[in-house]
């Protein structure tokens, strides 16, 4: 058991160390998105230092990460005998976002892991990563801060696995979504500590908005 967790959490890490807006960055405007800008690698800073096309490929790269991660952790469940899936589906959604955020090719600067998080809730349960998405989508939107969406779906998403106990892409016979609430809450945390510097501004205020018809 322990093997199979480790080696899903190396292969889970190493393709969250892939930072798709750094290479992008410098294959289509010739810097390192991290020397523009609000400094982070992510989609919002691509945004606003490349451009929208930069911005977009970046997002579905990231998104793309988190879904490669759980669909390999589902493989080696099915492969290796006797295995906990469930476990190794949480194992690889933690390493991915923990790549993400500290990436091993990239000097372990990289982004804040909201995208790639999109794609781990999507493949953990696609019932909890719809909603997050709507009420994420709905308060970027009202607010024009990228910041303040992805925070509280952060927190909804532990809350959401003590109310929903359907929909899991994984769910041992006999147990409910509280199965998926540590592992949420650790996601929750890394995404939250990532957001760390929003989170001060959003509490004077200052927070940056994005402009959408930029």
């Amino acid at each position: 058991m322990m093997i199979e967790c480790v080696i899903m959490a190396i292969v889970a890490y190493c393709i969250g160390s892939i930072n798709f807006s750094v290479i992008l960055s410098k294959k289509m405007a010739g810097f390192d998105v991290r020397e523009k800008g609000s400094g982070n690698a992510g989609t919002t800073n691509m945004l606003r230092s490349v451009g929208k096309k930069a911005a977009a490929i970046t997002l579905l790269c990231d998104v793309l990460k988190g879904i490669v991660a759980i669909v390999i952790s589902m493989i080696v469940g099915k492969i290796v005998e006797g295995s906990n899936r469930e476990l190794l589906l949480q194992v690889a959604g933690i390493a991915v976002v923990i790549g993400h955020t500290f990436p091993i090719f990239f000097e372990f600067k990289g982004g804040k892991g909201v995208a790639t998080s999109l794609g781990i809730l999507l493949m953990s349960n696609w019932k909890i990563g719809l909603i997050c998405l709507v009420f994420a989508l709905v308060l970027m939107i009202l607010t024009r801060m990228v910041s303040l969406g992805s925070c509280v779906a952060a927190i909804l998403f532990p809350v959401l696995t003590l109310f929903i106990n359907d929909s899991y892409t994984i769910l041992t016979e006999g147990k409910n979504g509280s199965t998926y609430f540590i592992y949420s809450v650790l996601l929750a945390i890394i995404v939250l500590y990532n957001h760390r510097s929003n989170i001060k501004r959003l509490m004077n205020g200052t927070e940056n908005r994005i402009s959408f018809s930029k």
